[in-house]
């Protein structure tokens, strides 16, 4: 049979006659997206109207995000186009965490067609330049939160927001926007410190503590004046759900739609996981690493998981990468990680953990002696991949079954049968993995 699997823009078919369960963001039927943004800003959360809200007589500053998620911010902004294009204190800030500045063909992503009409109002967040930053307080486990001045600065602040599933912070969206998007270097590395913990998953808030830190942290915002739009897109990027209003209320109000869409009943995990990152999510190995941390829900103890990203724009945070590359082993990662964290790590704690129990394999166009580099073996196609990891199978002695992403950022494969509660997956694990996990966890907490 013939399976399309997403490689950039186009697809690239690949026939396997094993055993397949091909997981997808669930479908619904979606309404026409207009109304959805218009019901939620007539129907706001804990604040007024959106128009009451966004008065000519203060300044106006719009948060939204860098061109790595695929936020619907340039359709919100038509439904918003009558205030915004009349607002006389009009600001724009992209909200890039550590990422770079936008290119111009991500700025046209990001905005639209209304990038040229809006162009000298817009502003990109720069996390290391440290005057552009103001001093909000410090949460309880010590993250000190320095944000961008232009919020503190503007009158109002509107977020335009996505929420699905993050591999470490439970979900984006919501109090994303201001950390990591919108905060210090500093105030990024103390916060994502708390991803090493395996607390710290895919759609888990409860007991998460980055996103229990996020929330801690962000406690200086109560003097900020803040309007919030999430969307909930499905796979296809139709919006399926909106919510508005208080920041927090929105984004749980987003979470549970969220939950809908992307956690994905899976029969029975694989020996061999196939999990794609497509555009424009595919920008590097930094940001693909979320579909291999999901793939890894739907992979037995010592099977293969097969990325399939371009990485355009090579590794993405050097960091990571440069403490995969200095380590034999992902054991011997893991226990560098712990000893002297900086930025970027927890991505090589995640990869590191999976490749304790499992192959990782990629097809990709970074180079063979960069993956070598970091214990991953590259493969020129996709077709050769699978083929590859049918025949390592059934060396083992092992019957193949494949499970494919076909957009492995944004599927969490959950176990039929399992429950969701309080944004945490209570699943039951195939022996020794869930075993390792724990063990994993002792070592980068001792």
């Amino acid at each position: 049979m013939i399976y399309k699997i997403p490689y950039g823009k186009e697809t690239v078919d690949v026939e396997i006659s094993q055993e397949v369960e091909v997981l997808s963001p669930n479908r619904y039927k979606v309404v026409n997206e207009a109304e959805l943004i218009r019901e939620a800003l007539d129907q706001p959360l804990s604040k007024e109207r959106f128009e009451e809200f966004a008065s000519f007589g203060k300044s106006l500053l719009v948060v939204v995000n860098d061109g790595t998620r695929p936020t619907p911010t340039a359709r919100v902004i038509r439904e918003l186009y009558p205030v915004l294009s009349a607002h006389p204190k009009l600001s724009f800030i992209v909200a890039t965490g550590v990422h770079r500045a936008p290119t111009l063909e991500e700025y046209r992503f990001i905005f639209g067609e209304y990038h040229e009409e809006f162009k000298d109002r817009i502003f990109s967040h720069d996390a290391r330049s440290e005057k552009d930053m103001v001093y909000l307080g410090i949460s309880s486990n010590g993250t000190e939160m320095y944000l961008n001045r232009m919020v503190k600065e503007a009158d109002n602040v509107l977020v335009i927001g996505s929420v699905e599933p993050h591999y470490f912070a439970g979900y984006t969206g919501g109090r994303k926007s201001f950390l990591p998007g919108l905060a210090s270097y500093k105030t990024i590395e103390m916060n994502h410190k708390h991803a090493l913990s395996n607390r710290a998953r895919s759609i888990a808030l409860e007991g998460n503590p980055v996103h229990e830190d996020m929330i801690d942290a962000l406690k200086g915002l109560k003097e900020i004046n803040i309007f919030s739009i999430q969307t909930v897109l499905t796979g296809d990027h139709e919006i399926f759900a909106v919510t508005a209003g208080d920041l927090h209320e929105s984004f749980y109000a987003a979470v549970k739609e969220a939950n809908r869409i992307f956690c994905v009943p899976l029969r029975e995990r694989g020996n061999i996981v196939i999990t794609a990152v497509p555009y424009p999510m595919d920008v590097d190995l930094y940001q693909s690493q979320k579909a291999v941390d999901n793939g890894k829900f739907a992979l037995r103890n010592g099977g293969v998981l097969i990325l399939v990203s371009r990485c355009t724009d090579g590794i993405g945070g050097k960091t990571f990468f440069e403490l995969l590359a200095r380590s034999d082993t992902p054991q011997e990662a893991l226990y560098k990680i712990n000893k002297d964290y900086k930025l970027g790590w927890h991505k090589a704690a995640k990869m590191a953990q999976i490749g304790v129990w499992a192959k990782v394999w990629a097809v990709t166009e970074l180079s063979d002696e960069l993956l070598h580099k970091i214990n991953i073996e590259r493969y020129p196609d996709i077709q050769n991949a699978v083929d590859s990891a049918i025949d390592y199978v059934r060396e083992k002695g092992g019957k193949p079954r494949i499970v494919i992403l076909p957009n492995g950022s944004l599927t969490v494969p959950v176990l039929e049968g399992a429950e969701i509660s309080g944004g945490w997956v209570r699943v039951t694990t195939d022996v020794g993995i869930e075993d390792m996990l724990e063990v994993l966890d002792v070592v980068l907490e001792n």
